[in-house]
Protein backbone atom coordinates (compact mmCIF):
# COMPACT_ATOMS: atom_id res chain seq x y z
CA UNK A 1 0.00 0.00 0.00
CA UNK A 2 3.28 2.27 0.57
CA UNK A 3 4.59 1.97 -2.25
CA UNK A 4 1.40 2.69 -4.63
CA UNK A 5 1.37 6.02 -2.19
CA UNK A 6 4.75 6.91 -2.81
CA UNK A 7 3.86 6.33 -6.71
CA UNK A 8 1.50 9.15 -6.83
CA UNK A 9 4.24 11.43 -5.83
CA UNK A 10 6.95 10.11 -7.85
CA UNK A 11 8.02 12.84 -10.60
CA UNK A 12 7.80 10.97 -13.95
CA UNK A 13 9.35 11.84 -17.14
CA UNK A 14 7.89 14.26 -19.06
CA UNK A 15 6.27 13.04 -22.47
CA UNK A 16 7.71 14.23 -25.87
CA UNK A 17 5.28 16.47 -27.55
CA UNK A 18 4.57 17.03 -30.64
CA UNK A 19 4.91 20.69 -30.29
CA UNK A 20 8.16 21.38 -28.37
CA UNK A 21 9.03 25.53 -27.71
CA UNK A 22 10.86 27.17 -26.26
CA UNK A 23 9.86 29.08 -22.62
CA UNK A 24 10.38 32.52 -24.77
CA UNK A 25 8.86 31.57 -28.07
CA UNK A 26 5.71 30.42 -26.30
CA UNK A 27 5.89 34.21 -24.67
CA UNK A 28 6.02 35.67 -28.14
CA UNK A 29 3.55 33.80 -29.62
CA UNK A 30 0.88 33.84 -27.07
CA UNK A 31 -0.53 36.71 -24.95
CA UNK A 32 -0.18 36.99 -21.73
CA UNK A 33 -3.28 35.54 -20.15
CA UNK A 34 -3.13 32.57 -22.84
CA UNK A 35 0.79 32.11 -21.27
CA UNK A 36 -0.03 32.61 -17.84
CA UNK A 37 -3.05 29.70 -18.38
CA UNK A 38 -1.41 27.27 -20.80
CA UNK A 39 2.33 27.33 -19.75
CA UNK A 40 2.17 28.17 -16.40
CA UNK A 41 -0.81 26.70 -15.12
CA UNK A 42 -2.70 29.76 -14.20
CA UNK A 43 -6.50 30.19 -13.81
CA UNK A 44 -8.37 32.82 -15.24
CA UNK A 45 -11.31 35.04 -13.19
CA UNK A 46 -14.32 33.04 -13.50
CA UNK A 47 -17.25 34.23 -15.78
CA UNK A 48 -14.15 36.53 -17.53
CA UNK A 49 -13.92 34.96 -20.66
CA UNK A 50 -15.73 34.07 -24.03
CA UNK A 51 -16.78 30.77 -24.98
CA UNK A 52 -18.40 30.60 -21.33
CA UNK A 53 -21.97 29.87 -22.89
CA UNK A 54 -22.69 27.26 -25.03
CA UNK A 55 -24.58 27.72 -28.71
CA UNK A 56 -21.55 28.12 -30.60
CA UNK A 57 -20.85 25.45 -34.01
CA UNK A 58 -17.51 24.13 -34.63
CA UNK A 59 -14.94 22.61 -32.90
CA UNK A 60 -12.42 24.08 -29.91
CA UNK A 61 -9.09 24.51 -30.75
CA UNK A 62 -6.15 24.65 -28.30
CA UNK A 63 -4.62 28.38 -28.51
CA UNK A 64 -1.17 27.70 -28.14
CA UNK A 65 -0.84 24.97 -31.23
CA UNK A 66 -4.23 24.72 -32.89
CA UNK A 67 -4.81 21.20 -32.02
CA UNK A 68 -8.60 20.02 -32.13
CA UNK A 69 -10.05 19.69 -27.89
CA UNK A 70 -13.31 19.79 -28.24
CA UNK A 71 -16.85 19.71 -30.58
CA UNK A 72 -19.27 22.79 -29.62
CA UNK A 73 -22.23 20.34 -29.21
CA UNK A 74 -20.53 18.88 -26.48
CA UNK A 75 -20.11 22.46 -24.12
CA UNK A 76 -22.92 22.71 -21.75
CA UNK A 77 -23.43 25.50 -19.29
CA UNK A 78 -22.16 24.88 -15.76
CA UNK A 79 -22.93 27.93 -13.94
CA UNK A 80 -19.57 27.79 -13.23
CA UNK A 81 -18.03 30.41 -15.32
CA UNK A 82 -16.08 28.35 -17.49
CA UNK A 83 -16.68 26.76 -20.55
CA UNK A 84 -17.41 23.20 -19.41
CA UNK A 85 -17.33 20.37 -22.04
CA UNK A 86 -18.58 16.70 -21.25
CA UNK A 87 -16.32 15.15 -23.78
CA UNK A 88 -13.09 15.76 -25.66
CA UNK A 89 -12.13 14.62 -29.10
CA UNK A 90 -10.70 11.39 -28.67
CA UNK A 91 -6.77 11.39 -28.25
CA UNK A 92 -6.47 15.19 -27.80
CA UNK A 93 -5.59 15.72 -23.93
CA UNK A 94 -3.30 14.28 -21.50
CA UNK A 95 -4.91 13.78 -17.72
CA UNK A 96 -2.48 14.18 -14.89
CA UNK A 97 -3.06 14.11 -11.39
CA UNK A 98 -2.78 17.50 -9.77
CA UNK A 99 -1.74 18.58 -5.81
CA UNK A 100 -1.56 22.32 -6.32
CA UNK A 101 -3.29 24.45 -4.17
CA UNK A 102 -3.56 21.16 -1.54
CA UNK A 103 -6.35 19.54 -2.85
CA UNK A 104 -5.97 16.51 -5.68
CA UNK A 105 -7.48 17.39 -8.96
CA UNK A 106 -7.03 16.07 -12.58
CA UNK A 107 -5.20 18.47 -14.37
CA UNK A 108 -6.29 18.62 -18.49
CA UNK A 109 -3.57 19.44 -20.84
CA UNK A 110 -3.45 19.53 -24.78
CA UNK A 111 -2.02 16.00 -25.59
CA UNK A 112 -0.03 17.85 -28.75
CA UNK A 113 1.68 20.81 -26.82
CA UNK A 114 1.57 20.08 -22.90
CA UNK A 115 -0.89 23.35 -22.76
CA UNK A 116 -2.31 23.18 -19.55
CA UNK A 117 -6.29 23.75 -20.22
CA UNK A 118 -8.16 23.30 -16.79
CA UNK A 119 -9.11 20.36 -14.62
CA UNK A 120 -11.34 17.68 -15.66
CA UNK A 121 -14.35 16.45 -12.82
CA UNK A 122 -16.86 14.06 -12.16
CA UNK A 123 -19.94 16.07 -11.82
CA UNK A 124 -21.18 16.64 -14.88
CA UNK A 125 -24.15 15.69 -16.60
CA UNK A 126 -23.28 12.22 -19.13
CA UNK A 127 -22.80 8.67 -18.47
CA UNK A 128 -19.26 9.21 -16.83
CA UNK A 129 -20.15 12.39 -15.06
CA UNK A 130 -17.30 14.04 -16.93
CA UNK A 131 -16.96 17.89 -16.52
CA UNK A 132 -13.99 19.73 -18.19
CA UNK A 133 -13.66 22.87 -16.69
CA UNK A 134 -11.69 24.99 -19.45
CA UNK A 135 -10.01 28.42 -19.17
CA UNK A 136 -11.53 30.58 -22.05
CA UNK A 137 -8.13 31.73 -23.34
CA UNK A 138 -6.55 28.28 -23.19
CA UNK A 139 -8.97 27.87 -26.50
CA UNK A 140 -9.84 29.39 -30.13
CA UNK A 141 -13.30 28.37 -31.96
CA UNK A 142 -12.82 27.25 -35.17
CA UNK A 143 -16.17 27.99 -37.02
CA UNK A 144 -15.15 26.57 -39.92
CA UNK A 145 -15.47 23.29 -38.86
CA UNK A 146 -18.82 23.36 -37.92
CA UNK A 147 -19.90 21.48 -41.75
CA UNK A 148 -23.37 22.46 -41.94
CA UNK A 149 -24.49 18.42 -42.90
CA UNK A 150 -22.35 17.13 -39.97
CA UNK A 151 -24.52 16.66 -36.74
CA UNK A 152 -21.53 18.11 -34.89
CA UNK A 153 -20.73 15.02 -32.58
CA UNK A 154 -17.86 13.69 -31.84
CA UNK A 155 -16.49 10.84 -33.88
Amino acid sequence: MASKVLDLFRRRPKRPREIEKSEVDWREELTADQYRVLRRKGTERAFSGTHIYPGERGRYRCAGCDAQLFAADAQFDSGTGWPSFSEVVPGSVDLKRDFRGGIPRTEALCRRCGGHLGHLFRDGPGPDRSRYCINSCALTLDEADADPSDDGQLQ
